[in-house]
Formats: C-alpha cells, sequence, structure tokens
C-alpha cells in the first residue's frame, strides 16, 4: 500500500491548473462528507479523463452488448426488460440521472427515483425531465444511507452508476439493505462500476504494465491538459491523496463482488477493463475526444494491450446484472 506517491503531487498541481485553487482549498476541510460532496457539487467541470473518450464509450458498448453502437440501457430493454411493464425503479447516486432518463422514455417503467447528495446535479436533470415532458421520473436530495433506513417500498430494480464503490460497509449495504428492497426475482443492476483494490492501490505489476501501454501513445498527445508537461510515467496513487480528496472513494470496492455474490443469482457479468486505460490515460485523455488515424491507431493498441493484460487478470471495471432469489445464496 503506498501512502503517498510522486503521483499525488503532481495530481494537486494539475488539478490546480484545471480547477483552480478554490476546488483544492476544498480538499482541506476536517469534514469527510463535505469533502465527499465538493468532489460531485462541481458545475461545468471540464476535466480530462479516459471516461470522456467517445471510442472508449464504443469499448465498453462492445464488451457489454457485443455492438460498440448499443448501449447497455438500449440493451437491456431490448433483451432483458422488454416483456415487463409497470417497473419501478430505484437509482442511488445518480448524479445527473443521463441513463435514469434514458430508462423513463421507455413505458415499461412506472416510476423512477433518483437519490443524490449533489442538488445541483439533480436540478439539472429534472431541468431535462421537464424540457422532455417525463412525468415518471423523482429526484430525492439526501445522504443514501438515511434515505435507505426509512425506505420500506419495495422495488423491481435497485442501479448502481459509477456510485457503488463510493459506498462503506459493502457487505451491509448489498446484503441487508439492498436484498431488503428488492422484490423477489427483481434486479440489481452495477453499470461502469470499479470493483478491484481499496483506494485504487494497484499492484506493482499494473502499474508496470501502465507504463509499457503509455509508451504507445506519441508523446505529442501525452501533454496534460491544461498544462505544457509531457507524461512520462504513472506511479499510481498514494492513500492519503485519495482519502484527502474524497474519502469515499472506492473505500471498500475489494467487498463488492463477493457481496453481491454471495446474495444475488448472476445473470451477466461483463468485464469492461480498466486496468490499464485509467492510469494511461488520466489527464491526457482530452488528445483522444476527436480523432484522426494517428489517434485512432494509438487507442487501438491501447485497447489490445488492456484485452491481453485481462485475459490474465481480473477486469478493474465490471457491468453486471444481478437477480434477487427466494434467500440469499449464502
Amino acid at each position: 500500500m503506498r501512502i503517498v506517491t510522486i503521483e499525488d503531487f503532481r495530481d494537486i498541481y494539475f488539478k490546480t491548473k484545471q480547477r483552480g485553487y478554490d476546488f483544492i482549498l476544498t480538499k482541506l476541510s476536517f469534514s469527510g462528507k463535505l469533502r465527499t460532496k465538493n468532489t460531485f457539487n462541481q458545475n461545468n467541470i471540464t476535466i480530462s479523463e479516459w471516461y470522456t473518450i467517445p471510442k472508449v464509450k464504443e469499448r465498453w458498448n462492445k464488451l457489454i452488448t457485443g455492438d460498440e453502437n448499443t448501449s447497455f440501457e438500449d440493451f437491456l430493454m431490448q433483451k432483458m426488460l422488454a416483456e415487463k411493464s409497470n417497473l419501478r425503479l430505484l437509482s442511488l447516486g445518480s448524479g445527473v440521472c443521463g441513463r435514469e432518463l434514458k430508462f423513463s422514455s421507455y413505458p415499461n417503467f412506472s416510476e423512477i427515483i433518483c437519490v443524490d447528495f449533489a442538488q445541483n446535479r439533480l436540478n439539472e436533470a429534472k431541468e431535462v425531465a421537464k424540457e422532455k415532458n417525463l412525468n415518471n421520473i423523482h429526484f430525492a436530495c439526501s445522504d443514501i444511507d438515511t434515505y435507505l433506513r426509512n425506505q420500506t417500498d419495495s422495488f423491481d430494480i435497485v442501479f448502481f452508476h459509477a456510485s457503488l464503490h463510493h459506498f462503506k460497509n459493502v457487505n451491509h449495504l448489498i446484503q441487508n439493505q439492498i436484498f431488503g428492497i428488492l422484490k423477489t426475482g427483481g434486479n440489481l443492476i452495477v453499470s461502469n462500476e470499479y470493483v478491484r483494490n481499496n483506494r485504487m492501490q494497484y499492484p506493482s505489476k499494473q502499474i508496470k504494465a501502465i507504463n509499457q501501454a503509455l509508451k504507445l501513445i506519441p508523446e505529442k498527445y501525452r501533454k496534460i491538459y491544461g498544462t505544457n508537461i509531457t507524461k512520462k510515467s504513472f506511479r499510481g496513487l498514494g492513500l492519503l491523496r485519495m482519502i484527502m480528496a474524497d474519502p469515499s472513494e472506492c473505500v471498500d470496492t475489494e467487498n463488492i463482488l463477493p457481496a453481491v455474490h454471495g446474495s444475488f443469482k448472476t445473470v451477466m457479468e461483463k468485464p469492461m477493463g480498466g486496468n490499464i486505460l485509467l492510469g494511461a490515460l488520466k489527464n491526457i485523455s482530452h488528445h483522444f475526444v476527436t480523432l484522426d488515424a494517428e489517434k485512432e491507431q494509438a487507442l487501438n493498441a491501447l485497447f489490445a494491450f488492456e484485452d491481453n493484460y485481462i485475459k490474465e487478470n481480473p477486469s478493474d471495471w465490471i457491468f453486471g446484472v444481478y437477480e434477487k432469489p427466494c434467500k440469499q445464496l449464502q
């Protein structure tokens, strides 16, 4: 486990250049909840992360649905939920609710409830729902643990999109709270989720592989976003900076799959990779939002490198659909 790395100091500098000193100062609060909230309660953030790359999104589509042009939302509605109706979906840590808004356009859903503690993101979603006249989607600004403790309704689907890795005590959350509010035969859906080492403490083997992959990117496309600095290496993230930046980040990720597999029947579980791409493309992804032949070649080389890596190592990120049985499996 790495307490502090040179990557941490680089990242503080880059975040200062990208988001300004005010953002960095919010991380000095003694309140862990406030530091977490400030991470997500930002408007109009422009930052260079791997998930902003359209080609990466197409890659995920291919890995999950088998077709780079078919999103997981459309895949679920066409293949798994097409014959179901009057569905109630609860989304936890929904952010701007992009996927939930897409689901709400389908007549299969009678109600979708989005819960998040970043009010400004929910406000954005409310405006979109109003503009599109979507009346079956509702929003609750709340601490999720408090919301679940007071929840007496049951749901057909509980949905986490890139949010489950922010929860501590995952075993209790999944095996007690989520299992309890899902109807028998209902689905837990987990998308774009990191499920490996707590606090993203990558093993040395993985860091070495990321640095090998970084060499596949031409130097001119390794300029750090917002700076004139060339990215030459990736050293891994230190524990102290992870906690200071967001105490909830990857706090209990090692327990996600064991908890889910211990309570739910696996309907489908697809690898999304990320083992190599996240570290290699961190802070330089803006170069690949639009592509020419050279950039596309570099991305394809990275994709092939990661594919080879996850043949022998479990995928860091997964998409999964799980079904609640009559009783817990363990």
